[in-house]
């Protein structure tokens, strides 16, 4: 089977994604600067939900461009995906209108680190389905040591957030910071 329809699907529900995020905002009910004090935080968090949900459609994009055809394990991968992305939005909602508190901070961690796991998982499946440690794509992670990094972070943060809230969300920041930097390894590999 060919990659068009798994990216095009891929594409639409991330667009959509997106769109409930900030469909998410609630209109202030006054016309001065105080009015906007209480969506600030709602603002800053779907700022940060907005960068990881295009930090994972960047690397989706590349990582697909090494793919040459599906299989049923590649579309159930990039469903558990998909579904861990579309969550987003509901805890991104939470945490920004609970002004960070400590069950929503933890469970948008949460939902970070299952999205990584969906990620790793569909990287996996591409591989197995290409060629295993041959294939374009395993030569372009190699040990993948961001990914690995990302995933302890988010558990590190999960469990800090209920203690200290302000780390937690700073380790958040942290990774998507050391996600903005382009990733150039998949890049490189099609270049080759």
């Amino acid at each position: 089977m060919g990659k068009t329809r798994l990216e095009a699907f891929s594409d639409g529900v991330i667009a959509i994604i997106i769109t409930i995020m900030v469909l998410e905002f609630k209109v202030p009910h006054g016309d001065d600067w105080a009015a906007l004090q209480p969506v600030i935080p709602v603002f800053f968090n779907y700022v940060l939900s907005y960068i990881y949900v295009g930090i994972y459609w960047n690397n989706h994009h590349h990582m697909v461009h090494t793919v040459e055809h599906v299989n049923g394990k590649i579309l159930w991968a990039n469903l558990h995906l998909l579904f861990w992305l579309s969550v987003i939005p509901f805890v991104t909602n939470w945490m920004g209108e609970s002004q960070f508190a400590a069950l929503p901070t933890a469970l948008y961690g949460a939902v970070l680190l299952l999205s990584g796991f969906a990620y790793t998982i569909l990287q996996s499946c591409i591989i197995a389905a290409h060629g295993g440690k041959n294939s374009l794509l395993a030569k372009a992670v190699a040990q993948d040591r961001k990914g690995k990094a990302s995933l302890a972070l988010y558990v590190t943060a999960i469990a800090l957030a209920f203690w200290h809230v302000w780390v937690a969300d700073g380790i958040y920041v942290l990774v998507a910071i050391m996600w903005l930097i382009p990733d150039s390894r998949i890049e490189k590999a099609l270049e080759k």
